[in-house]
């Protein structure tokens, strides 16, 4: 008995060590590049193109599906926002479990969440079984598993962070480039449910490449709380935390209505307003990057931030003068840059208004929640407001309103908290 206690502990040993970093002593400094390192920055893009990308392309679902659902534009939206809620707020216990060790066990479980909501996707047939698939399952899976793995190639780089980070989140650009691709390709040739399906074997291939690949480095370490009560006596955060709440709204009503409008008031074939959001996404791939390199060499985060706003709030404004299919290409473009240019820096904008660095992490888990309720409501909202107006004008008055309220309070937050000088 006593042997077979002592093989029985020996297995249940190895099968931990496998599992958890717990047998990882401290390998020292981060490498910041090599092969191992920039191997990691890839499976993490990957992870991402198949996580936040299949977000971003909701817009080439909204217009199919108000074709052949019953359910208005605003509820419709639900399905698309539940998905990116839930991404927001579950990462953050997601990155307790990656502290505690437990990487691949997180991850494995986020992925197998993720293939089974897009396998039975294909097989839904009406507006429930959408939602709790499309919606639920794919945002539970991703929200699982896409905080544990950039928070391991974050433990990989020091001085190249930044970039290595922003390379990452090229990847939500280009899945925001291939899912459209593909739904415009295969939709009329092989249906609904067989286009879904490639889309899930492009997840598979995808992600088990990244489970295969990525390589936790440091052992377990312990994490902060979830909830830090200091915070709501901070005034820039509480401030720039209520302005990215209102900037969200806005860029999901432009994620989800981008091809709608195109079809609406354009009358553009469904097929090509896929284009729109292509473009939308692709258009956001190199102001990813250049953001956050203007950011620590010459402007500081917040200056950056604030000038991207600037940018965008503007462009939302001149939605208003679109009149033709060329002129909407011209302003889809510009919006998908700056966009996505602010949306690369929020999350260091948040950790650059923090005083103790051990708390950056409750702090930004914090302020995801926030905006994940934000994004909740983003699309239900603007589809409402579509439908009690009868057109265009009112959302996008509301979506570049509440983007300049968004800009007005983080401004304030900077200066409340750096003074008003430049530097």
């Amino acid at each position: 008995l006593s042997r077979t206690k002592s093989a029985t502990s020996a297995v249940l040993a190895r099968v931990t060590s496998r599992l958890t970093t717990r047998s990882i002593r401290d390998p020292g400094p981060p490498p910041d590049g090599g092969l191992q390192a920039w191997t990691q920055v890839f499976c993490a893009w990957l992870a991402i193109m198949n996580s936040w990308g299949f977000v971003n392309s909701f817009g080439a679902f909204q217009p199919y599906y108000a074709e052949i659902l019953p359910q208005s534009n605003s509820t419709i939206s639900w399905i698309g926002s539940t998905q990116a809620f839930l991404m927001f707020v579950l990462g953050t216990f997601s990155g307790r479990a990656f502290d505690a060790g437990w990487f691949r066990p997180t991850v494995i479980l986020g992925m197998v969440l993720q293939f089974i909501g897009i396998f039975t996707m294909s097989l839904a047939k009406n507006y429930w079984q959408l939602l709790l698939t499309h919606g639920i399952c794919t945002g539970v899976g991703g929200g699982i598993f896409f905080i544990p793995i950039m928070s391991l190639v974050s433990t990989y780089f020091a001085k190249r962070r930044g970039l290595a980070l922003g390379l990452v989140t090229t990847g939500n650009s280009i899945g925001g480039i291939v899912y459209p691709v593909v739904v415009r390709q295969l939709l009329d040739k092989v249906g609904f449910g067989w286009t879904v399906r490639v889309l899930g074997f492009i997840n598979m291939v995808a992600l088990c490449t990244t489970l295969v690949f990525m390589k936790p480095r440091l052992p377990p370490r312990r994490s902060g709380p979830l909830f830090d009560p200091d915070t709501f006596r901070d005034v820039p955060y509480l401030l720039h935390v209520l302005g990215i709440c209102f900037l969200m709204p806005p860029v999901y009503f432009v994620f989800y209505y981008v091809a709608s409008y195109a079809r609406d008031q354009l009358a553009m074939p469904y097929t090509q307003s896929l284009n729109l959001v292509i473009i939308v996404n692709g258009a956001g791939f190199p102001a990813r990057i250049l953001p956050g390199f203007l950011a620590d060499h010459y402007l500081g985060v917040l200056n950056t931030f604030f000038l991207c706003l600037l940018l965008t709030t503007t462009v939302f404004w001149c939605w208003l003068a679109v009149a033709s299919i060329p002129s909407y290409y011209a302003w889809v473009t510009l919006y998908g840059i700056s966009s996505a240019a602010f949306q690369s820096l929020f999350p260091t904008t948040v950790a650059a208004l923090s005083n103790d660095i051990s708390k950056t992490g409750t702090r930004l888990g914090m302020a995801f929640s926030a905006i994940g309720v934000s994004a909740l409501v983003a699309g239900p909202m603007s589809g409402a407001m579509l439908k009690a107006s009868g057109g265009y004008t009112v959302p996008i008055c509301w979506a570049s309103a509440s983007t300049a309220v968004g800009m007005g309070l983080c401004l304030w937050a900077r200066g409340v908290k750096y003074g008003w000088k430049v530097r």
